[in-house]
């Protein structure tokens, strides 16, 4: 665990200097990849940042969050779930697509966490149908229950997402998705 109040830098996250920002996004980034002791002292800061005006800024929020689900004994993440899946709904693809890409983290955080994200995943995939990126978001979201059940071994990540391609109308999306799957 590292000391107990916020390592200095953190606030460079929201920096308009992206040099000093994208620094600072990765140092976050590798510690928030292990349980930290100072989740709670930034937890409310971070999560106003997923509607900050500043795209850059939503999707450093969003990563980060989905990290600190990891230090979250609470199970505060649980609440913290429908902003994120808003993200994957922001104006500016890529911003969603980090978002996006970054939810499985939280089902590495427990059972509770698990089944609430991997719910989301799949009311995400059902609800995306209309947009107009809806093949490269099914795709990242079958990554990420792939990854998911990699590092849990649950099995009932699989049957989800093999339920979810099985979904999909049009043969050539259902087969890279299987793909995916499998990679």
């Amino acid at each position: 665990m590292i000391s107990s109040s916020a390592p200095q830098g953190f606030s460079d996250l929201w920096s308009e200097d992206r040099e000093r920002q994208n620094a600072a996004y990765e140092e976050m980034m590798k510690a928030t990849g292990e349980p930290v002791s100072w989740a709670y002292e930034v937890w409310d800061e971070v999560v106003g940042n997923l509607a900050h005006e500043d795209n850059h800024n939503r999707a450093i929020a969003a990563q980060i969050l989905c990290n600190l689900a990891l230090s979250d004994p609470e199970q505060r993440i649980l609440d913290g779930l429908a902003p994120l899946i808003e993200v994957t709904r922001d104006k500016r693809f890529v911003t969603a697509r980090h978002c996006l890409q970054s939810l499985w983290k939280i089902g590495l955080a427990g059972p509770a966490q698990r089944t609430a994200v991997v719910g989301a995943l799949a009311a995400r995939f059902a609800d995306c149908a209309p947009e107009k990126n809806s093949t490269l978001i099914r795709n990242d979201i079958v990554v990420g229950l792939r990854n998911l059940h990699k590092a849990t071994g649950d099995e009932t990540i699989e049957r989800r997402a093999q339920a979810l391609i099985e979904t999909e109308d049009d043969l050539k999306y259902r087969s890279k998705y299987a793909k995916s799957w499998r990679q």
